[in-house]
Order: C-alpha cells, then structure tokens, then sequence
C-alpha cells in the first residue's frame, strides 16, 4: 500500500526585532513598497526565515526592513537549525559577483554586523512556508 506523503508544518514563532541580524543589504524602494502595502492591509502575511542560534535572517531582509520602519517590536518567523538544517540550501544568485557563498559565511557575516549586496545569497527551502495573517497591533509592544 503506497502511503501519502504528509506536508510538515512548523510552528511560526513571535521573535525580537531586535535579536534579528541582516547578511544582505536591501533595495529601499523595495522596502517602502512593502512598508505601504503591509500597513495598508494592516498584518504581516509571511514569517521571515530565521537561524534559531545567531538570529541571523536567511530571508526576509525586506520584510524586517518594513517592519522596522512601521515600529514593529515583534515579527512572525520561522526558526531552523540553520548549519545543521538539510532542508534548506544556500548558493548565489546569477550575477550577484560572486561565485558561491556557505551558510557559515552568512552566519559570521550577521554576527560581524556586516552584509553583501541585495540578492547575493539564494536560499532553497524544502520546507513548507505557511500563509500567515498576524495583525500589526499584535507586532507592536504594548
């Protein structure tokens, strides 16, 4: 009997702005789109991917750029085991100058407070990314 394959979903966890640490740079028009389009519908619609030791954010630079912007202390996110986490692959995109980049490489790059161009690293997630609605009052501290 062929059994179906069940999609895991993780837990999408309240964490600190202020713990989370950026690799890559961002593009502010980018940012302000973002920033109007989340206060327009009033919540936040997807977790940032984040490293559950460093903090250091694999994807969602914008996403935490407009949330600082809108006065955010608390995002959405999804916590992994980044160095030892199977499911989720790193290399660079095309043309970005350079030609690959280690998951180690990002982890020390936050840690050290500094970060590559906007679309360096390219992150491939076997992972189910879940559809969110978390309201902006329930982000902001009270």
């Amino acid at each position: 009997m062929r059994q179906k394959a069940r999609a895991v979903f993780m837990e999408v966890e309240l964490v600190q702005v202020t713990w989370l640490k950026p690799h890559e740079h961002i593009r502010p028009e980018r940012v302000e789109q973002l920033r109007m389009k989340i206060q327009q519908n009033g919540y936040l619609h997807k977790p940032l991917l984040v490293d559950r030791v460093s903090g250091t954010i694999l994807d969602g630079h914008h996403r935490y750029t407009a949330g600082q912007a809108l006065g955010l202390s608390l995002l959405p996110a999804l916590l992994f085991d980044y160095l030892d986490e199977e499911r989720i692959r790193v290399d660079t995109w095309p043309g970005c100058g350079r030609e690959s980049i280690t998951k180690k490489e990002i982890i020390d790059l936050a840690i050290r407070g500094e970060r590559t161009p906007p679309k360096t690293s390219r992150h491939h997630i076997d992972v189910p990314i879940p559809r969110i609605r978390v309201p902006l009052d329930t982000l902001r501290e009270a």
